[in-house]
């Protein structure tokens, strides 16, 4: 019988901390997950999370002070915790993309796009300029760009924020990666451009079989993007399951105050329900449960470091008392 395919990607324990004059901020504190070719992930969590930083780890651009200091990152099998940096620039813009929250991170503003995405493809194949541009017209029409040829004689300053971002997703595929990064790439977007580019980002994933990893603050993006949610807070994931069941039943307290914390979810006239309290420091974190401070459910138990159970089947939660069917809410 053969054996399954490995994950896209598989992370297991990954701790990438940061080395400051203050102490050691651990930015990523033993995050474990998976995700399967054609499958999104989203991870969410508040500003300072460690999302970001989960990213840049997994491509290898953490700069100093920070280093990946415990942990495996699978790429396709492939360790990338122990891989050269000429290994990983190999890797990346090719079978690993990022999209980054402002696309002009992305496009270079004195360089026409086309000429941008001509490099991103010749730099890791070797086709001809013309080839390259047919790719990158294909790559344009895929997002739903009009008049892509036009659009790529065009410099990024005279494109809209929208399109700009749908030129930075057409780089990310345009060598058909087997992994996509996607760090809050609609965040500066107005709703309507939004929605668009959420579904334009599902369907290339459907179709080319990429797997991609939805970096965002906002629960409602990926309740209509995603396959399955992780939850992280301060450094680590708290909580994990498919959306459906995420979104309808929450298990850990934090995700259950990030659902009420959505405005939709208000009626007219009542105050927006908040998290009390702040977001922990990563460079002093809370003994015992990291939300601890913040939790209306937290007892004594709380006190020392929660591991991640599976009280349910398919969902996984760092949690002493999660809200199971039934418990007190």
């Amino acid at each position: 019988m053969k054996a399954p395919a490995p994950p896209a990607l598989a992370v297991e324990n990954l701790k990438t901390h940061f080395f400051t004059r203050g102490g050691v901020v651990k930015a990523v504190d033993g995050v474990s997950f998976s995700v399967n070719r054609g499958e999104i992930l989203g991870i969410v969590g508040e500003s300072g999370c460690g999302k970001s930083i989960t990213g840049f780890s997994i491509i290898g651009l953490v700069d100093p002070p920070g280093r990946i200091v415990e942990g495996s990152i699978k790429f396709n099998g492939e360790e990338l915790t122990t891989a050269d940096q000429e290994r990983l620039r190999s890797l990346r813009g090719n079978r690993i993309a990022m999209i980054f929250q402002d696309p002009m991170m992305t496009l270079n503003p004195v360089l026409r796009v086309d000429t941008q995405m001509i490099e991103a493809v010749r730099a890791h194949r070797d086709v001809s300029k013309a080839a390259a541009f047919g790719m990158a017209r294909d790559a344009l029409a895929d997002v739903g760009i009009p008049s892509p040829e036009r659009r790529l004689k065009a410099y990024p300053h005279e494109l809209s924020g929208g399109m700009r971002q749908r030129v930075a997703i057409a780089t990310a595929f345009i060598n058909k990666p087997d992994l996509v990064i996607a760090d809050e790439p609609t965040t500066a977007l107005d709703v309507t451009i939004q929605g668009q580019i959420l579904a334009e980002a599902q369907a290339l994933c459907a179709r080319t079989g990429t797997a991609m990893i939805w970096i965002t603050h906002d629960l409602a993006v990926v309740s209509s993007l995603a396959d399955r949610i992780a939850v992280m807070y301060a450094g680590r994931i708290v909580e994990t399951g498919t959306t459906s069941e995420v979104v309808s039943h929450p298990l850990h307290p934090y995700t259950m105050g990030l659902m009420g914390s959505v405005p939709s979810q208000n009626k007219r006239g009542e105050r927006l329900i908040q998290i009390p309290g702040m977001a922990p420091s990563l460079l002093n974190r809370p003994t015992g449960c990291a939300f601890r401070p913040r939790c209306t459910r937290s007892t004594q138990a709380c006190l020392a470091e929660p591991e991640i159970t599976e009280p349910m089947q398919r969902r996984a939660v760092r949690c002493f008392h999660p809200l199971l069917a039934g418990a007190p809410a």
